[in-house]
């Protein structure tokens, strides 16, 4: 296990770009991306996941990802994301909200107020580490306030001009060190940075 007894949580984001660095078409498409990952990738995926122990959502985003993996969960047992599916339904999910107190979702708690006091405080608590993958709002005001810790980008090989980004708030420069750059078969390169708290 991979429970971080001694050192604080990781916030550790996920997300897939395109080559100019949109994470969504102009109403958030995903026709873009590269569906058929080959069996590398997946696993990279699932190991990212499985240090962690908490997925973190943004309000616009959650309703398409829970009722897309608890779809699978339900009625696709022989799927091969039934795995993964799981984990998705089962780790605890936070939902940073304005307009929504209660959550209608399994698994799912709603924060409300300052995000960075209630992440800086989730961050202390023993653990594993804790995942974001969006939306693009959230994503774009976790960087701006420096509480990612790991970016984990999924550049697709394709360039489509408009839409969506994560990098538009940020007021500050951030320091980033270089983990690994890894290029797959499919066309996916994963380029991986930690910040450098000390910039």
């Amino acid at each position: 296990m991979n429970i971080n007894q001694n050192n604080m949580r990781k916030l550790i984001l996920q997300v897939q770009l395109s080559v100019d660095g949109f994470v969504g078409g102009p109403n958030g498409e995903l026709d873009w991306m590269t569906w058929n990952l080959d069996d590398s990738v997946s696993a990279f995926i699932n190991s990212l996941t499985d240090r962690c122990d908490t997925i973190l959502l943004g309000r616009n985003m959650t309703d398409g990802f829970v009722n897309y993996w608890e779809s699978v969960v339900n009625n696709q047992p022989g799927s091969p994301e039934y795995p993964f599916a799981l984990k998705m339904v089962n780790y605890p999910k936070i939902v940073f909200s304005r307009t929504i107190t209660e959550s209608n979702w399994n698994n799912t708690t709603i924060a409300t107020g300052d995000f960075v006091s209630f992440i800086k405080k989730l961050k202390e608590q023993p653990g594993k580490d804790i995942i974001v993958y969006g939306g693009a709002g959230f994503v774009s005001s976790l960087i701006k306030e420096g509480m990612i810790d790991e970016f984990n980008l999924f550049y697709n090989p394709v360039l489509i001009n408009k839409g969506l980004q994560i990098f538009g708030l940020l007021e500050n420069r951030q320091k980033l060190t270089l983990l690994d750059a890894v290029p797959y078969s499919c066309g996916v390169s994963v380029i991986r940075y930690q910040l450098n708290q000390d910039a």
